[in-house]
């Protein structure tokens, strides 16, 4: 494509068919201990070399299952660009992207020019990743805090200060506090992650937390950082730092994370298991084969972590050039496959639940 380059320039993952995997020359790929030696089962190839973009939490599952395809698919080239759920779209709607990520299912707004895009035809959200959004936070000593809604709440609307406050002691009853301050990390960058939180916060809290759901930071607490990498960063080099970020990327950073207490009144800590459990319980509000989710942040279901985002893969029902849009059913025919949600699990995410999944893999076999 003649934006490939200059896309992959700015960013972009590019795995190519070139590049191979020997250990996917054939479908018996059991054995090893790395995510990519995962069975790959019978892919339908598409030799294309195809855009994407969008969200950074779902990058390194892009990673893992590109170089899966490309070591199955001679030919095949995927550049995806981590820029953000925002940018994604932007990118989407504006013909640079074949598809884009997006940790929100589209907006109103943007459902109009996902349309054009589309050539009319509709624009789907089709939920891909699960990621669990972890509380990190970087305090010597503070292993295992427990957290309310309220309390986080507080922390990000600026009230609660200092990491020995009475609402954070209360909660954690013999954990050594120091009397330092709390230094906010929030995404300076457009962010599907900002918005499930701040739809978290809003639901969970709304006497606390009273700014509106958005992709942009709403408030001027703290101190903002691009990207989930950037977020990682920040919170790694900087004492008394607390953040969000995708479960992924605090396990890969090994990060404090804390325990958030659920609609239940159990404090659980985040594991693919326990933000599953909450996904299973989500709305399909969506029509046809849209596939948007509406999740329930105040859960009382045994055993889930309440903080998730879904990554959707946003993608023309009908309506891209043939060569794209083969390439697109291909790809995400392979991604919401068993196989291609079996390796969420090693990576830090968490796969879809039996029942989105089933309607998932619907609606990307009608893509056309």
């Amino acid at each position: 494509m003649k934006n490939g380059s200059r896309f992959a320039a700015l960013g972009g993952v590019v795995v190519a068919g070139a590049l191979a995997l020997t250990a996917c020359g054939s479908d018996d790929n059991t054995s090893g201990s790395s995510a990519s030696s995962a069975p790959t089962g019978d892919i339908d190839c598409a030799k294309a070399s195809v855009n994407a973009a969008g969200s950074s939490a779902q990058k390194n599952a892009i990673e893992e299952w590109t170089k899966i395809y490309a070591g199955k698919c001679a030919g095949a080239n995927l550049n995806y660009n981590p820029s953000g759920s925002g940018a994604g779209i932007q990118a989407f709607t504006s013909g640079q992207a074949s598809f884009a990520g997006s940790d929100s299912a589209l907006k109103p707004e943007e459902a109009g020019p996902a349309k054009q895009r589309c050539q009319g035809s509709n624009a789907l959200n089709l939920p891909m990743v699960v990621g669990p959004v972890a509380v990190v936070y970087n305090v010597k000593g503070a292993d295992s805090l427990k957290l309310s809604p309220e309390t986080v709440a507080g922390v990000f609307a600026g009230k609660i200060k200092t990491w020995n406050d009475p609402a954070i002691a209360k909660e954690n009853s013999g954990a050594k506090l120091p009397s330092s301050p709390i230094k906010p990390i929030y995404r300076a960058d457009e962010s599907g992650t900002t918005d499930n939180f701040t739809k978290y916060l809003k639901a969970t809290a709304p006497d606390v937390w009273k700014w509106e759901p958005a992709k942009k930071w709403p408030n001027p607490t703290g101190q903002g950082a691009n990207k989930s990498d950037g977020v990682t960063g920040q919170v790694k080099s900087t004492d008394g730092a607390i953040s969000y970020v995708e479960m992924s990327y605090a396990t890969q950073n090994k990060l404090q994370t804390a325990q958030i207490k659920n609609g239940a009144g159990e404090y659980t800590a985040l594991s693919p298991d326990s933000a599953s459990k909450a996904v299973a319980g989500a709305k399909i509000v969506g029509t046809g084969n849209d596939v948007a989710l509406k999740i329930d942040y105040t859960t009382k279901e045994a055993g889930a972590y309440p903080i998730v985002l879904v990554t959707y893969e946003v993608a023309c029902e009908k309506g891209l050039p043939a060569e794209q849009s083969k390439f697109v059913k291909s790809f995400l025919t392979y991604t919401s496959s068993a196989d291609g949600q079996k390796i969420l699990t090693s990576l830090g995410y968490a796969p879809l639940p039996s029942s989105v999944l089933t309607k998932v893999q619907a609606s990307v076999k009608a893509l056309s």
